[in-house]
Protein backbone atom coordinates (compact mmCIF):
# COMPACT_ATOMS: atom_id res chain seq x y z
CA UNK A 1 0.00 0.00 0.00
CA UNK A 2 1.00 3.79 -0.30
CA UNK A 3 0.75 5.29 2.85
CA UNK A 4 0.63 9.33 2.99
CA UNK A 5 1.91 10.02 6.51
CA UNK A 6 1.40 13.38 8.80
CA UNK A 7 3.41 13.96 11.64
CA UNK A 8 2.00 16.32 14.06
CA UNK A 9 4.18 18.30 16.82
CA UNK A 10 3.88 21.35 18.41
CA UNK A 11 6.84 23.39 19.60
CA UNK A 12 5.71 24.32 22.62
CA UNK A 13 6.63 20.45 23.70
CA UNK A 14 9.88 19.03 23.80
CA UNK A 15 10.84 18.99 20.14
CA UNK A 16 13.88 16.81 20.57
CA UNK A 17 12.30 13.94 22.33
CA UNK A 18 9.76 14.15 19.69
CA UNK A 19 12.18 14.06 16.87
CA UNK A 20 13.54 10.76 18.40
CA UNK A 21 9.93 8.94 18.79
CA UNK A 22 9.61 10.70 15.14
CA UNK A 23 12.64 8.52 14.01
CA UNK A 24 11.54 5.37 15.50
CA UNK A 25 8.13 5.35 13.82
CA UNK A 26 9.62 6.13 10.92
CA UNK A 27 11.76 3.15 10.70
CA UNK A 28 8.63 0.96 11.96
CA UNK A 29 6.88 2.34 8.69
CA UNK A 30 10.24 1.49 6.44
CA UNK A 31 10.57 -2.15 7.17
CA UNK A 32 7.18 -2.89 6.43
CA UNK A 33 7.63 -3.04 2.88
CA UNK A 34 4.37 -0.16 2.44
CA UNK A 35 5.42 2.59 0.32
CA UNK A 36 5.75 5.84 2.53
CA UNK A 37 4.85 9.56 1.70
CA UNK A 38 4.32 12.84 2.61
CA UNK A 39 6.15 15.02 5.00
CA UNK A 40 9.29 13.00 7.49
CA UNK A 41 9.97 16.12 9.40
CA UNK A 42 7.37 17.37 12.22
CA UNK A 43 4.86 19.61 11.05
CA UNK A 44 4.62 22.85 13.39
CA UNK A 45 1.30 23.51 12.06
CA UNK A 46 -1.15 23.25 9.16
CA UNK A 47 0.82 22.79 5.66
CA UNK A 48 -1.13 22.59 2.95
CA UNK A 49 2.23 21.13 0.98
CA UNK A 50 1.91 18.44 3.36
CA UNK A 51 -1.48 18.00 2.22
CA UNK A 52 -0.41 17.41 -1.05
CA UNK A 53 1.78 15.25 -0.98
CA UNK A 54 -0.85 12.72 0.79
CA UNK A 55 -3.36 12.85 -1.64
CA UNK A 56 -2.36 10.25 -3.62
CA UNK A 57 -2.35 7.80 -0.80
CA UNK A 58 -4.60 4.66 0.09
CA UNK A 59 -3.89 5.31 3.62
CA UNK A 60 -3.60 8.41 5.68
CA UNK A 61 -1.35 8.29 8.95
CA UNK A 62 -1.62 10.48 11.30
CA UNK A 63 1.23 10.51 13.70
CA UNK A 64 0.57 12.31 16.47
CA UNK A 65 3.69 12.70 17.80
CA UNK A 66 3.07 15.63 20.46
CA UNK A 67 -0.55 17.22 21.07
CA UNK A 68 -1.87 19.39 18.69
CA UNK A 69 -5.42 20.31 18.27
CA UNK A 70 -7.57 18.79 15.87
CA UNK A 71 -7.98 21.47 13.09
CA UNK A 72 -5.78 20.28 10.82
CA UNK A 73 -6.16 17.10 11.72
CA UNK A 74 -9.70 16.47 11.20
CA UNK A 75 -9.60 18.76 7.69
CA UNK A 76 -6.75 16.10 6.76
CA UNK A 77 -9.05 12.97 7.88
CA UNK A 78 -12.26 14.65 6.52
CA UNK A 79 -10.97 15.42 2.77
CA UNK A 80 -9.49 12.19 2.19
CA UNK A 81 -10.80 9.80 0.22
CA UNK A 82 -9.37 6.24 1.41
CA UNK A 83 -8.84 4.80 5.08
CA UNK A 84 -7.55 6.89 7.86
CA UNK A 85 -5.17 5.76 10.78
CA UNK A 86 -3.67 7.26 13.86
CA UNK A 87 -0.87 6.35 15.75
CA UNK A 88 -0.17 8.23 18.84
CA UNK A 89 3.39 7.74 21.20
CA UNK A 90 3.39 7.56 24.96
CA UNK A 91 5.98 9.08 27.00
CA UNK A 92 7.70 7.66 30.79
CA UNK A 93 5.96 7.95 33.85
CA UNK A 94 8.54 9.84 35.62
CA UNK A 95 7.64 12.89 36.98
CA UNK A 96 8.75 15.28 34.74
CA UNK A 97 6.79 17.29 32.67
CA UNK A 98 4.48 16.21 29.97
CA UNK A 99 7.07 16.04 26.64
CA UNK A 100 4.58 14.89 24.60
CA UNK A 101 0.77 14.82 25.85
CA UNK A 102 0.12 12.82 22.09
CA UNK A 103 -2.79 10.38 24.23
CA UNK A 104 -4.31 13.76 24.66
CA UNK A 105 -4.00 14.74 21.41
CA UNK A 106 -4.92 11.53 20.22
CA UNK A 107 -8.62 11.62 22.56
CA UNK A 108 -8.96 15.57 20.83
CA UNK A 109 -8.99 14.09 17.35
CA UNK A 110 -10.98 10.98 17.94
CA UNK A 111 -13.64 13.66 19.32
CA UNK A 112 -13.87 15.49 16.30
CA UNK A 113 -13.29 12.69 13.66
CA UNK A 114 -16.79 11.04 15.50
CA UNK A 115 -18.53 14.56 14.96
CA UNK A 116 -17.93 14.09 11.56
CA UNK A 117 -19.02 10.67 10.82
CA UNK A 118 -15.48 9.95 9.82
CA UNK A 119 -14.51 6.46 10.84
CA UNK A 120 -10.66 5.59 11.61
CA UNK A 121 -7.99 3.08 13.38
CA UNK A 122 -5.70 4.19 15.95
CA UNK A 123 -3.16 2.45 17.89
CA UNK A 124 -1.47 4.31 21.34
CA UNK A 125 2.06 2.57 21.72
CA UNK A 126 6.01 2.43 20.66
CA UNK A 127 5.60 -0.24 18.94
CA UNK A 128 2.03 -1.19 17.23
CA UNK A 129 0.78 -3.69 15.01
CA UNK A 130 0.98 -1.63 11.65
CA UNK A 131 -1.03 -4.89 9.54
CA UNK A 132 -3.93 -4.08 12.31
CA UNK A 133 -3.53 -0.43 12.26
CA UNK A 134 -3.37 0.12 8.55
CA UNK A 135 -5.66 -2.54 7.15
CA UNK A 136 -7.69 -4.29 10.27
CA UNK A 137 -11.25 -2.91 11.29
CA UNK A 138 -11.73 0.68 12.22
CA UNK A 139 -13.51 2.10 15.14
CA UNK A 140 -16.92 1.53 15.29
CA UNK A 141 -18.63 3.92 17.33
CA UNK A 142 -19.95 3.12 20.91
CA UNK A 143 -23.04 5.21 22.32
CA UNK A 144 -24.85 5.18 25.78
CA UNK A 145 -27.70 2.81 26.38
CA UNK A 146 -31.13 4.27 28.60
CA UNK A 147 -30.76 3.42 31.78
CA UNK A 148 -33.13 2.42 34.17
CA UNK A 149 -31.74 4.21 37.63
CA UNK A 150 -34.19 6.29 39.48
CA UNK A 151 -34.53 10.22 38.27
CA UNK A 152 -32.34 12.18 40.24
CA UNK A 153 -32.87 15.87 39.95
CA UNK A 154 -30.46 18.20 39.08
CA UNK A 155 -29.97 22.56 39.97
CA UNK A 156 -31.94 23.73 36.80
CA UNK A 157 -30.65 27.17 37.88
CA UNK A 158 -26.82 27.14 37.71
CA UNK A 159 -25.36 30.08 36.39
CA UNK A 160 -22.04 29.33 34.13
CA UNK A 161 -19.61 32.44 33.27
CA UNK A 162 -17.78 31.72 29.90
CA UNK A 163 -14.51 34.01 29.75
CA UNK A 164 -13.11 33.98 26.26
CA UNK A 165 -13.72 31.79 23.50
CA UNK A 166 -12.58 28.09 22.84
CA UNK A 167 -9.11 27.78 21.36
CA UNK A 168 -9.36 26.74 17.97
CA UNK A 169 -9.63 22.97 16.96
CA UNK A 170 -10.82 22.42 20.30
CA UNK A 171 -14.48 20.78 19.13
CA UNK A 172 -14.13 19.63 22.43
CA UNK A 173 -15.19 22.62 23.91
CA UNK A 174 -17.56 23.77 21.81
CA UNK A 175 -21.48 24.29 23.12
CA UNK A 176 -24.97 25.75 21.93
CA UNK A 177 -26.39 27.86 24.62
CA UNK A 178 -29.91 27.09 23.87
CA UNK A 179 -28.93 23.07 23.86
CA UNK A 180 -27.36 23.49 26.87
CA UNK A 181 -30.10 25.25 28.52
CA UNK A 182 -32.92 23.39 26.89
CA UNK A 183 -31.18 19.91 29.01
CA UNK A 184 -30.01 21.68 31.90
CA UNK A 185 -31.73 24.75 32.82
CA UNK A 186 -27.74 26.34 33.00
CA UNK A 187 -27.23 29.94 31.93
CA UNK A 188 -24.21 30.80 30.45
CA UNK A 189 -22.86 34.65 30.59
CA UNK A 190 -20.46 35.95 28.22
CA UNK A 191 -17.28 37.44 29.54
CA UNK A 192 -14.29 38.26 27.45
CA UNK A 193 -10.36 37.61 28.69
CA UNK A 194 -9.49 41.60 28.16
CA UNK A 195 -11.80 42.36 30.62
CA UNK A 196 -10.65 39.75 32.94
CA UNK A 197 -7.27 40.97 32.94
CA UNK A 198 -7.92 44.72 33.50
CA UNK A 199 -9.97 44.13 36.46
CA UNK A 200 -7.42 41.19 37.89
CA UNK A 201 -4.96 44.49 37.41
CA UNK A 202 -6.75 46.73 39.31
CA UNK A 203 -7.70 44.03 41.99
CA UNK A 204 -4.83 43.79 44.40
CA UNK A 205 -4.04 40.08 45.34
CA UNK A 206 -6.12 39.15 48.38
CA UNK A 207 -4.36 37.89 51.88
CA UNK A 208 -6.28 34.29 51.46
CA UNK A 209 -4.88 33.88 47.94
CA UNK A 210 -1.27 35.15 49.54
CA UNK A 211 -1.57 32.63 52.60
CA UNK A 212 -2.91 29.98 50.05
CA UNK A 213 0.29 30.45 48.32
CA UNK A 214 3.25 31.29 50.89
CA UNK A 215 1.65 27.61 52.49
CA UNK A 216 3.17 25.74 49.31
CA UNK A 217 6.81 24.27 49.15
CA UNK A 218 9.17 26.46 46.95
CA UNK A 219 6.75 29.51 46.07
CA UNK A 220 9.69 31.91 47.08
CA UNK A 221 11.85 30.38 44.29
CA UNK A 222 9.10 31.78 41.37
CA UNK A 223 9.29 34.92 39.92
CA UNK A 224 7.53 37.68 42.09
CA UNK A 225 6.15 39.85 39.24
CA UNK A 226 4.22 36.55 37.81
CA UNK A 227 2.90 34.76 41.15
CA UNK A 228 1.28 38.28 42.10
CA UNK A 229 -0.51 38.95 38.50
CA UNK A 230 -1.63 34.87 39.21
CA UNK A 231 -3.04 35.84 42.34
CA UNK A 232 -4.79 38.79 41.13
CA UNK A 233 -6.41 36.38 38.65
CA UNK A 234 -8.10 34.82 41.74
CA UNK A 235 -9.34 38.23 43.35
CA UNK A 236 -10.66 38.99 39.68
CA UNK A 237 -11.91 35.29 39.93
CA UNK A 238 -13.94 35.71 43.19
CA UNK A 239 -15.04 39.01 42.33
CA UNK A 240 -16.82 38.14 39.36
CA UNK A 241 -18.39 35.18 41.01
CA UNK A 242 -19.75 36.89 44.02
CA UNK A 243 -21.27 39.50 41.43
CA UNK A 244 -23.05 37.38 38.65
CA UNK A 245 -23.93 34.77 41.69
CA UNK A 246 -21.93 32.30 38.89
CA UNK A 247 -21.79 28.22 40.17
CA UNK A 248 -18.81 27.45 37.87
CA UNK A 249 -16.64 29.05 35.11
CA UNK A 250 -14.61 28.16 31.85
CA UNK A 251 -11.87 30.35 31.33
CA UNK A 252 -9.99 30.55 27.99
CA UNK A 253 -6.60 29.94 29.91
CA UNK A 254 -3.84 29.92 27.31
CA UNK A 255 -2.09 31.15 25.71
CA UNK A 256 -3.36 35.15 26.44
CA UNK A 257 -3.12 34.87 30.56
CA UNK A 258 0.52 34.42 30.00
CA UNK A 259 1.48 36.26 26.27
CA UNK A 260 -0.75 39.27 27.09
CA UNK A 261 -1.60 39.16 31.03
CA UNK A 262 1.63 37.44 32.36
CA UNK A 263 0.52 34.95 35.17
CA UNK A 264 -0.89 31.75 35.25
CA UNK A 265 -4.74 30.87 35.88
CA UNK A 266 -3.87 27.33 37.15
CA UNK A 267 -2.99 28.20 40.87
CA UNK A 268 -6.15 30.86 40.80
CA UNK A 269 -8.29 27.23 39.73
CA UNK A 270 -7.40 25.38 42.22
CA UNK A 271 -7.91 27.83 45.12
CA UNK A 272 -12.05 28.48 43.61
CA UNK A 273 -12.08 24.64 43.24
CA UNK A 274 -11.43 23.94 46.37
CA UNK A 275 -14.08 27.01 47.82
CA UNK A 276 -16.75 25.24 45.43
CA UNK A 277 -16.53 27.15 42.57
CA UNK A 278 -15.02 25.13 40.01
CA UNK A 279 -13.15 26.10 37.01
CA UNK A 280 -12.76 24.87 33.61
CA UNK A 281 -10.11 25.26 31.36
CA UNK A 282 -9.95 26.04 27.62
CA UNK A 283 -13.19 27.74 28.09
CA UNK A 284 -14.97 24.19 28.26
CA UNK A 285 -18.76 25.39 29.41
CA UNK A 286 -19.85 21.40 29.39
CA UNK A 287 -16.65 21.07 31.38
CA UNK A 288 -17.99 23.15 33.76
CA UNK A 289 -21.54 22.43 33.70
CA UNK A 290 -20.19 18.54 34.15
CA UNK A 291 -18.04 19.74 36.99
CA UNK A 292 -21.09 22.06 38.85
CA UNK A 293 -23.37 18.67 38.50
CA UNK A 294 -20.37 16.32 39.88
CA UNK A 295 -19.74 18.86 43.36
CA UNK A 296 -23.41 18.74 43.64
CA UNK A 297 -23.88 15.41 43.64
CA UNK A 298 -20.55 14.45 45.88
CA UNK A 299 -20.91 17.22 47.99
CA UNK A 300 -17.05 17.49 47.57
CA UNK A 301 -14.79 19.56 45.51
CA UNK A 302 -14.14 18.43 41.83
CA UNK A 303 -11.01 18.52 39.67
CA UNK A 304 -11.69 18.61 35.90
CA UNK A 305 -8.84 16.88 34.49
CA UNK A 306 -7.12 14.97 30.89
CA UNK A 307 -6.32 11.59 30.40
CA UNK A 308 -2.69 12.15 29.32
CA UNK A 309 -1.84 8.10 29.28
CA UNK A 310 -3.32 4.43 29.57
CA UNK A 311 -0.76 1.79 29.60
CA UNK A 312 -3.53 -1.36 30.00
CA UNK A 313 -3.00 -1.44 33.67
CA UNK A 314 -3.78 1.93 34.63
CA UNK A 315 -4.30 5.87 33.18
CA UNK A 316 -2.97 9.17 34.36
CA UNK A 317 -5.39 11.96 34.87
CA UNK A 318 -3.41 15.42 34.79
CA UNK A 319 -3.97 18.62 34.59
CA UNK A 320 -1.44 21.74 34.59
CA UNK A 321 -1.78 22.22 37.94
CA UNK A 322 -5.25 23.16 39.05
CA UNK A 323 -6.37 20.03 41.19
CA UNK A 324 -8.52 21.34 44.63
CA UNK A 325 -5.69 21.39 47.02
CA UNK A 326 -7.79 18.60 49.44
CA UNK A 327 -7.15 16.16 47.13
CA UNK A 328 -3.15 16.13 47.56
CA UNK A 329 -1.42 12.96 48.48
CA UNK A 330 0.71 14.94 50.69
CA UNK A 331 3.12 18.24 50.61
CA UNK A 332 1.80 20.62 48.22
CA UNK A 333 4.28 22.55 45.85
CA UNK A 334 4.15 25.65 44.12
CA UNK A 335 5.93 25.74 40.13
CA UNK A 336 5.79 27.23 37.02
CA UNK A 337 3.62 26.00 34.00
CA UNK A 338 5.58 23.59 31.99
CA UNK A 339 5.49 24.88 29.09
CA UNK A 340 4.89 28.38 29.27
CA UNK A 341 7.09 28.51 32.64
CA UNK A 342 5.65 30.89 34.65
CA UNK A 343 3.28 31.04 37.72
CA UNK A 344 1.50 30.07 39.60
CA UNK A 345 0.55 26.60 39.27
CA UNK A 346 0.16 23.66 42.35
CA UNK A 347 2.18 20.65 42.06
CA UNK A 348 1.33 17.29 43.77
CA UNK A 349 0.29 13.84 43.55
CA UNK A 350 -3.50 13.05 44.00
CA UNK A 351 -4.29 11.19 46.95
CA UNK A 352 -5.14 7.31 46.94
CA UNK A 353 -9.24 6.47 47.04
CA UNK A 354 -12.06 5.39 45.27
CA UNK A 355 -12.47 8.19 42.57
CA UNK A 356 -15.68 8.82 39.84
CA UNK A 357 -14.80 10.08 36.35
CA UNK A 358 -17.95 12.03 35.16
CA UNK A 359 -18.80 14.04 31.81
CA UNK A 360 -21.69 15.64 30.48
CA UNK A 361 -20.96 14.69 26.77
CA UNK A 362 -22.00 15.87 23.29
CA UNK A 363 -19.59 12.76 21.48
CA UNK A 364 -21.38 11.93 18.18
CA UNK A 365 -23.71 15.13 18.49
CA UNK A 366 -25.76 13.73 20.88
CA UNK A 367 -26.04 14.28 24.70
CA UNK A 368 -25.17 11.70 26.98
CA UNK A 369 -24.08 10.39 30.81
CA UNK A 370 -20.65 9.27 30.47
CA UNK A 371 -18.89 7.69 33.68
CA UNK A 372 -16.21 5.69 34.69
CA UNK A 373 -14.87 4.09 38.55
CA UNK A 374 -11.64 3.45 40.25
CA UNK A 375 -9.38 3.70 42.82
CA UNK A 376 -6.31 6.37 42.88
CA UNK A 377 -3.08 4.36 43.42
CA UNK A 378 -0.34 5.08 45.59
CA UNK A 379 2.11 6.15 43.27
CA UNK A 380 4.72 8.95 42.21
CA UNK A 381 3.43 11.46 40.82
CA UNK A 382 3.40 10.68 37.18
CA UNK A 383 4.33 14.10 35.82
CA UNK A 384 4.66 17.34 37.05
CA UNK A 385 1.16 19.73 37.48
CA UNK A 386 -1.32 18.09 39.27
CA UNK A 387 -1.93 14.04 38.29
CA UNK A 388 -2.98 10.92 39.52
CA UNK A 389 -2.51 7.31 38.39
CA UNK A 390 -5.96 5.27 38.24
CA UNK A 391 -6.62 1.53 38.51
CA UNK A 392 -10.07 1.46 36.92
CA UNK A 393 -12.65 -1.19 37.51
CA UNK A 394 -13.46 -2.08 34.07
CA UNK A 395 -9.96 -1.98 32.79
CA UNK A 396 -7.75 0.48 31.59
CA UNK A 397 -7.29 -1.07 28.03
CA UNK A 398 -11.30 -1.77 27.95
CA UNK A 399 -11.70 1.92 28.79
CA UNK A 400 -9.68 3.44 26.60
CA UNK A 401 -10.93 1.56 23.50
CA UNK A 402 -14.47 3.31 25.24
CA UNK A 403 -12.97 6.88 24.87
CA UNK A 404 -11.86 6.39 21.75
CA UNK A 405 -14.89 4.41 19.92
CA UNK A 406 -17.04 7.07 21.89
CA UNK A 407 -15.54 10.26 20.87
CA UNK A 408 -15.47 11.37 24.16
CA UNK A 409 -14.38 15.20 25.09
CA UNK A 410 -10.74 15.06 26.79
CA UNK A 411 -11.98 16.40 29.95
CA UNK A 412 -13.65 14.66 32.33
CA UNK A 413 -14.46 15.81 35.85
CA UNK A 414 -13.56 13.55 39.08
CA UNK A 415 -14.59 13.50 42.51
CA UNK A 416 -13.87 10.98 45.63
CA UNK A 417 -15.80 8.76 46.25
CA UNK A 418 -18.21 6.31 43.83
CA UNK A 419 -21.27 7.52 42.51
CA UNK A 420 -22.13 5.75 39.79
CA UNK A 421 -25.36 5.09 40.16
CA UNK A 422 -26.50 8.70 41.50
CA UNK A 423 -24.99 10.08 38.20
CA UNK A 424 -27.39 7.28 36.64
CA UNK A 425 -30.02 8.62 38.00
CA UNK A 426 -28.96 12.20 36.87
CA UNK A 427 -28.68 10.87 33.12
CA UNK A 428 -32.50 9.76 34.02
CA UNK A 429 -33.22 12.94 35.20
CA UNK A 430 -32.02 14.48 31.65
CA UNK A 431 -33.80 11.62 29.75
CA UNK A 432 -30.40 11.13 28.20
CA UNK A 433 -28.51 7.79 27.99
CA UNK A 434 -25.50 6.57 29.70
CA UNK A 435 -22.16 5.10 28.67
CA UNK A 436 -19.92 3.38 31.42
CA UNK A 437 -16.66 3.38 30.02
CA UNK A 438 -15.50 -0.51 29.74
CA UNK A 439 -18.86 -1.96 29.59
CA UNK A 440 -18.98 -2.10 26.09
CA UNK A 441 -15.91 -3.93 25.93
CA UNK A 442 -16.92 -6.21 29.40
CA UNK A 443 -20.28 -6.81 27.68
CA UNK A 444 -18.65 -7.93 24.39
CA UNK A 445 -16.11 -10.56 25.88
Amino acid sequence: MKIGILPLARPTFDVAFAEEKLAAMLAALDASGHEVVGSRALLMGPDEGALDAVSGADVLLILQVTFTDAAFATRAATGFAGRVAIWAVPEPRVGGRLRLNAFCGLNLLSHALGLNNRRFAWAYGDTVDLDALLSGPEVAPVLGVATDAAPRAIRRDLKIARIGERPEGFDTCAYDAAALRGLTGAEVTELTLPDLFDRARATPARPEHVAQAEALGGVAELDAGELDRSLRLAGALDDLRAEHRFDAMAIRCWPETFTEYGGAVCGPVSMLGEARTPCACEADVYGAVTQAILQDVADAPVFLADLVDMDGETGVVWHCGQAPASMAAGARGATVHTNRKQALLMEFALKPGRVTLFRLSQAHGRAQVVIATGEVTDAPMAFTGTSGTVRFDRGADAVCRDVMASGLEHHMALAYGDYADALAGVAAGLGVPVLELGAAREAAR
